[in-house]
């Protein structure tokens, strides 16, 4: 394990936690991302990480993770997976009108043929031990459900340690309108832990793993799926454009969601836990952050008037939904320029210790801040400030 540790500047002493975000078929950027990674590791995850963690999407990533599969090897499953799994259930099924859209039979069928029946408990205990959460919503309880395995010893422990672990690959991406639930189990990222890094240092440090893991020996390294951003005027949210229900549902989804994401986030960067080295990699889908990262010819993946990632528009950029197979290289382009300027491929002839970019050795944040290199931000704070100071101002806005 020291050569990767030392190829991505983790202390030797520190445990490793790997968290993934939940985004549908965007994972495809995630395995962009891990796949750098593991080059720049020089090792497979599984072999130098502690803890994988996962919600929807980047649980299917983790589950497959933990049966030792190297990044590339993920990819290869994956594209199978997501392609399997957004099968429309008939030719009426609709998510607002007919839902579930879509129909897991055949996801069910891949997933089997691909994790067979382990268990959570066997397949972190094969070859290397592995420890492993990944979430999921039980409308029952109405609370978060954290499956969870952890070595002890020679021994493991979890609630549900004894579970198939393709029987949890299922629950955390059983999206309500996408699919059916799970029995009483939904997606994972309907809950807070979309983002599941806050729940894999909680678990590791308070709860499974308290007496291994140590937060100032512990290096978090947290995968977003790339987050869409709804531009909408002050002036258009009486009146958002097309059927009120489809963009208020889609809105409060994705928007709790990320919302939820950017909390995990700042409290895992507030210093709340002084020596924590948390390390995230997340981008918005719009122009401002597209531009920031190398640009790419996308005239032979995508159906689109633009010729290069830099002139995509913001109305195609916020329409990726997480379901649109058809945006799958569109993904997996972004992904690979995210990865270039992660790791600028000028620099793969420089010393490490002499290299000026990220390769995955710090944060990617603004420097001096605690604000996301590739995220934009939108706000007005001074005119906020003096519309909401204003008496005339809030008297006179519409209450129907």
């Amino acid at each position: 394990m020291s050569t990767p540790k030392q190829n991505l500047g983790i202390p030797e002493n520190n445990k490793v936690i790997i968290s993934l975000d939940g985004g549908g078929m965007r994972g495809v950027l995630t395995l962009q991302l891990l796949k750098k990674l593991e080059e720049v590791a020089d090792a497979p995850c599984h072999q130098w990480c502690d803890m994988v963690a996962g919600t929807s999407t980047g649980g299917i990533i983790a589950g497959l993770i933990l049966k030792r599969k190297s990044a590339a090897e993920i990819e290869n499953l994956y594209m199978q997976l997501v392609s399997q799994v957004f099968t429309k259930r008939n030719f009426l099924s609709d998510r607002f009108l007919n839902p579930p859209k879509f129909d897991k039979k055949n996801y069910r069928h891949l997933l089997k043929q691909i994790v067979g029946d382990v268990t959570l408990e066997q397949a972190c205990k094969d070859q290397r031990a592995l420890d492993l959460l990944i979430t999921s919503k039980d409308m029952t309880a109405g609370e978060e459900t954290f499956f969870t395995c952890f070595g002890k010893g020679s021994n493991f422990i979890g609630t549900y340690k004894d579970v198939l672990l393709r029987a949890v690959m299922e629950t955390t991406m059983s999206a309500p309108t996408y699919f059916l639930p799970f029995e009483r189990f939904i997606d994972g990222g309907t809950t807070t832990f979309n983002n599941p890094a806050g729940a894999a240092v909680l678990e590791a440090l308070c709860y499974s793993g308290k007496d291994s893991y140590k937060a100032d020996k512990l290096t978090v390294f947290s995968f977003g799926t790339g987050t869409s951003l709804r531009f909408i005027k002050p002036e258009d949210t009486r009146d958002p454009k097309g059927i009120d229900v489809k963009f208020w549902l889609n809105y409060v989804m994705d928007e709790t969601g990320k919302d939820a994401s950017e909390m995990q986030t700042d409290m895992l960067r507030s210093k709340l836990m002084p020596n924590l080295d948390f390390r995230r990699y997340q981008i918005s889908l719009d122009d401002i952050s597209l531009k920031k990262i190398p640009d790419k010819d996308i005239t032979h993946i995508y159906h689109t008037q633009a010729t290069t990632l830099r002139q995509l528009t913001n109305d195609e950029l916020s329409a990726i939904d997480m379901a649109d197979v058809s945006k799958f290289g569109l993904m997996k382009v972004i992904g690979e320029s995210m990865a270039e300027y992660i790791c600028p491929p000028a620099e793969n002839n420089v010393v490490l210790g002499e290299r000026k970019g990220n390769w995955f050795k710090n944060d990617l944040v603004v420097p001096n801040t605690t604000h996301d290199q590739l995220v934009t931000a939108f706000g007005d704070i001074s005119r906020i400030a003096k519309q909401l100071s204003s008496v005339s101002w809030v008297d006179a806005q519409p209450t129907a």
